[in-house]
């Protein structure tokens, strides 16, 4: 038999091209327990997948925008820099007037994410540590100026409720607002669509796509599910219907979002994505201006400040190496306009000595003479034939790093002067992420896999500090648990994930 005549190139039908896209929705696991993918890991996966831009929306939080910032520039990637809130009914309302939803902003530009930021500052604030709380009432007509904003409503929201948080939605955010459409391929997607469609209709809000994303790829879903579980107090076999029902809560294939969505409302993703220009590049350094007396400039105020120190340090006449030294000193902070910062930390350690709080300068600020001079620092650098350019150089590129030892106990006079002189809007005590050590997250993942209490704290009890952050078969058989058990590999592999 001969094979059949090829068909000419002309007769094969053409592949439908593949939709550009822009994640406009999407948790790192800075939003914790309940993203599972580290920022860089989105980023990355976003590249992979061909997006045109990523947005990363912490619930509530920018965590995890730094490390996205960094894996953009590193990939190439347009990254989107928002948060997303769950915004509550007022007490009051009933449930045919209002429901819950999420509401995502993204910054525009650079006042957009001051006024985002704001936000959500204001919003941990007056809520407990941890948490927060939000209702259309905490969202006033300027609190998001320079931001667009997608409403994402709850899958089972009714059309009453729908529509007057669209009027809402309008009011506030006029020409800069969507209606999100997630589809996730549950029974119900076309019907939520639907009652979608009839709000934008009433309202000229435009619709989007977004995804919901929660992970990079679908395989984070066990993951996904334990972190629920662990959230919920639960273990999984109790979480029931809290529990995504599949795993297309990922960064899906372009394809794949073309056979899910409307190409209209992805589409639409990239003329959200076309107005938000921010990026974290943009941020600068702005130094209290109270430091600077009337009549005086930042740099010679400095520079009284110095020569007055280096009078005390010097009784007898300041020496000519000293001189040359403070002018080297002066000229390159002056260069690199760093003045507001060595006289705000100068006044800080006034008022310390002032209150006869012990105080002390450390680190490579001790190699700068005009710390010395200010009193910062009581190491003198000339004596110890250090170099300057340890401390601040402009081939570093980034401003110096003065660290102050305040005595435990009177701490907190210091740090309430500064809330006085700077009010609590424009200081606060740096955050840290806590983050995951092998034996809270081996405890936390074997409850939700349902181990027995027991056999979490002998496995616990058995890992020491110096096995780092993997999990030794030994430290496993030592706990009477098998390496090659079913569940035990589970609890190593999402411990493992968890752990990054």
């Amino acid at each position: 038999m001969t094979a059949p005549p090829a068909l000419p190139a002309a007769a094969l039908p053409a592949l439908p091209a593949l939709p550009d896209y822009a994640e406009l929705r999407c948790l790192s696991n800075f939003s914790f327990l309940k993203g599972a993918s580290w920022p860089e890991e989105l980023v990355e996966r976003a590249k992979e997948l061909g997006y045109r831009a990523l947005a990363i929306t912490d619930e509530c939080s920018m965590a995890g925008i730094v490390r996205a910032h960094v894996a953009a520039k590193q990939h190439g990637l347009k990254l989107l820099v928002g948060s997303q809130f769950r915004i509550d009914p007022r007490d009051g309302a009933g449930p045919d007037e209002e429901a819950p939803f999420t509401l995502v902003a993204l910054a525009c530009n650079l006042n957009g994410y001051g006024n985002l930021c704001q936000l959500i500052s204001r919003l941990r604030r007056s809520a407990d540590k941890g948490s927060y709380r939000c209702t259309i009432d905490d969202i006033g007509p300027q609190a998001l100026d320079d931001c667009v904003v997608i409403a994402c409503p709850d899958r089972h929201a009714a059309a009453a409720p729908l529509l007057a948080m669209s009027r809402w939605l309008l009011s506030r955010f006029t020409g800069r607002c969507w209606l999100g459409v997630t589809q996730t391929r549950e029974l119900d997607d076309e019907s939520r669509l639907l009652r979608l469609r009839e709000a934008a209709a009433l309202t000229e809000i435009p619709l989007v796509a977004v995804g919901d994303v929660t992970m990079h790829v679908r395989s984070r879903k066990p993951l996904q599910d334990v972190l629920t579980a662990t959230r919920l107090g639960r273990p999984l076999t109790e979480c029931g219907q809290a529990l995504d029902r599949n795993a297309e809560r990922h960064l899906r294939a372009r394809g794949r979002l073309g056979l899910a969505f409307p190409a209209a409302l992805l589409a639409e993703t990239l003329r959200v994505a076309d107005c938000c220009d921010f990026t974290l590049d943009e941020l600068r350094y702005h130094y209290p201006s109270e430091v600077v007396p009337d009549g005086e400039t930042p740099a010679s105020h400095l520079r009284r400040l110095t020569y007055e120190g280096a009078g005390r340090r010097w009784p007898d006449g300041i020496p000519a190496a000293v001189s040359e030294q403070i002018e080297r000193e002066l000229a390159l902070i002056e260069e690199l306009r760093y003045e507001h910062y060595f006289l705000t930390v100068a006044d800080i350690v006034h008022f310390a000595r002032s209150q006869g709080i012990l105080c002390q300068g450390r680190g490579s600020a001790a190699n700068s003479i005009v710390c010395y001079c200010t009193h910062v620092t009581e190491v003198d650098p000339q004596r110890m034939q250090v170099l300057f350019e340890r401390f601040i150089s402009k081939e570093r590129n980034e401003p110096p790093d003065i660290d102050i030892d305040f005595e435990h106990e009177r701490r907190e006079e210091v740090i309430q002067y500064l809330y006085r002189k700077y009010t609590r809007e424009r200081a606060a005590l740096a955050a840290v992420v806590i983050s995951y050590r092998v034996k809270s997250a081996l405890r936390d993942v074997g409850k939700a896999l349902g181990f027995e209490p027991q056999t979490l704290d002998t496995l616990c009890g058995n890992h020491q500090w110096w096995d780092g952050q993997t999990i030794d078969a030994e430290r496993l058989r030592e706990s009477g648990l098998d390496a090659n058990d079913l569940a035990v590999r589970q609890l190593v592999a999402i411990t493992s994930e968890l752990l990054g």
